[in-house]
């Protein structure tokens, strides 16, 4: 009888604990599941991605995080950036955006970085007007025209804060070293366009590299006070006035009328 007893006890334990296995089992793959369901796949860089590059497989990785912490636009499988052109350098391990990047479509990459309602312009440059070869795609700079007047030199800056697209044929670099130009294809409006080919064809132009954290100062136009004109009054004229002289011959008696002169100021 205790040995039936002591049977039915241990099966009961069996019991128990089976259905408490299942229990806990159970609870685990909903909080997997509930887990699963709050976090996102994205595609990030997995190197430096430099400016103009037109990305492949071996550039991205899939990362997971919560759905709440995704930024609006991002990638969600790497399918979608495969073949897409960098409009800006890219960081290692950067969550990558669609704003970011643009297709390359027919033609080069160097048509696909050109912005929309934009023109690209080319202007051949020698050591010292590359900046001694620190100039790199991506960079910003201000363009100084300078021409002869005579025996004077003039200079102006014709254009600020102009993006570089390409240095000779390449719109990509990961160079960090001078390297020396013949060419530099900078990003303008059409109206800009025209100004710097002007520019070029009435004297020289000059490329100065601009801070890329540095903020367009704008400078407001200073009006003089108008100086007071001295207004300088004419001499005076003369104006004839009448007189009269008495003159006595015997007992003849004549009255004769001469003109004396006097001054009058004018106004």
């Amino acid at each position: 009888m205790f040995r039936k007893r002591g049977l039915i006890l241990v099966t009961l334990s069996l019991v128990m604990g089976l259905g408490a296995a299942m229990v806990a089992r159970g609870w685990v793959a909903d909080q997997a599941n509930k887990e699963k369901a709050d976090v996102a796949t994205v595609v990030a860089a997995t190197m430096a991605v430099p400016f103009g590059t037109k990305l492949e497989e071996r550039h991205l990785k899939l990362i997971q995080m919560p759905k709440d912490s995704v930024p609006p636009g991002s990638f969600m499988i790497k399918e979608e950036v495969i073949d897409k052109v960098s409009t800006q350098p890219i960081v290692a391990g950067e969550i990558l955006m669609k704003v970011r990047f643009v297709e390359q479509g027919e033609g080069s990459t160097l048509a696909a970085l050109v912005g929309k309602n934009m023109r690209a312009v080319t202007v051949r440059v020698d050591d010292v007007i590359g900046v001694a070869g620190f100039l790199l795609p991506g960079n910003r700079v201000d363009v100084v025209a300078a021409r002869k007047d005579g025996r004077r030199a003039i200079t102006d800056t014709i254009l600020r804060n102009i993006e570089v697209l390409a240095i000779d044929q390449q719109a990509t670099s990961s160079e960090s070293e001078a390297v020396i130009v013949r060419a530099v294809t900078l990003q303008v409006t059409p109206e800009q366009a025209e100004i710097l080919v002007k520019g070029r064809e009435e004297g020289s132009i000059q490329l100065t590299l601009r801070n890329p954290l540095e903020e367009e100062i704008i400078e407001e136009e200073v009006v003089e006070p108008k100086t007071k004109v001295a207004v300088r009054r004419a001499p005076a004229r003369a104006r004839p006035k009448e007189s009269s002289v008495t003159i006595i011959r015997g007992t003849n008696v004549s009255e004769t009328k001469t003109k004396v002169s006097e001054t009058e100021p004018t106004t």
